[in-house]
């Protein structure tokens, strides 16, 4: 901390600095979450881990807007919020929902775990990448959504070769250096995208509570949301190339 940063510090009041501790916790708690989904796996409780991973991704949609309301980087200059962010980043969207692919048989027998390892080392460096979030707000190679690709895949019941391709494909992507709309904070047709998103978020939800039986309509007219993000995606980035 500077010296500017101490003197700023010492002219907030108690509860400037207490709320904005208070947004660091409302983050640390999708790591509650992630234990919790972990719990759910265990005992082969597979809605509930994708309840307590929805339950993580509302904390992360949400502790952003908290975060600048607070100003916590103004009150609380010695603590660093986006590598909280990241830790349970990682812990939520990766290594729990691989975690239920592999505990839930979803992957090849007999080298699953190798398949597992793909998404746990190639987010691993996506999240440590200097560049995974660019200055005009997009993330950079795959922005590791292993929680909705899980998802797809026990909702699905896709074979688990099929499945072992599509991670592995995804997890090559990570270090293809495309851009990739970050919904909350892209300015291109963000309205547009947060309300399809809000529309999709209801349906997975639906997903979720509808496990293990879930109604195929359901299931495929909600893969619009996806398809729209990476076409999406793909446009801007390829616009961003030529400019």
């Amino acid at each position: 901390m500077n010296v500017m940063d101490m003197a700023q510090s010492e002219r907030l009041t108690p509860l400037q600095r207490t709320g904005a501790w208070a947004v660091h916790l409302y983050t640390a708690t999708g790591a509650l979450a992630a234990f919790a989904a972990v719990l759910a796996i265990i005992a082969a409780n597979y809605r509930a881990a994708f309840l307590w991973m929805a339950a993580a991704t509302v904390v992360d949609s949400t502790d952003g807007l908290f975060a600048r309301l607070a100003r916590v980087k103004e009150r609380v200059p010695e603590f660093d919020g986006a590598r909280l962010d990241d830790i349970v980043d990682y812990l939520t969207f990766v290594f729990v929902p691989v975690l239920l692919l592999y505990h839930a048989g979803s992957l090849p027998p007999g080298w699953g775990a190798v398949v597992a390892a793909a998404p746990l080392l190639s987010s691993a460096y996506g999240f440590a990448a200097v560049d995974a979030k660019s200055h005009d707000y997009f993330f950079t190679g795959f922005p590791s959504y292993w929680n909705i690709v899980a998802l797809y895949i026990v909702a699905l019941a896709t074979p688990p070769a099929v499945n072992a391709v599509t991670l592995l494909l995804l997890s090559v992507l990570v270090f293809v250096r495309i851009g990739y709309v970050y919904p909350t904070r892209t300015p291109v047709l963000r309205g547009l995208t947060l309300a399809l998103g809000g529309i999709w978020a209801g349906m997975v939800i639906a997903i979720i509570l509808s496990m293990p039986d879930v109604p195929r309509l359901l299931l495929i007219s909600s893969l619009y949301f996806p398809v729209y993000y990476f076409v999406l995606s793909f446009v801007l980035h390829s616009r961003r190339g030529r400019a």
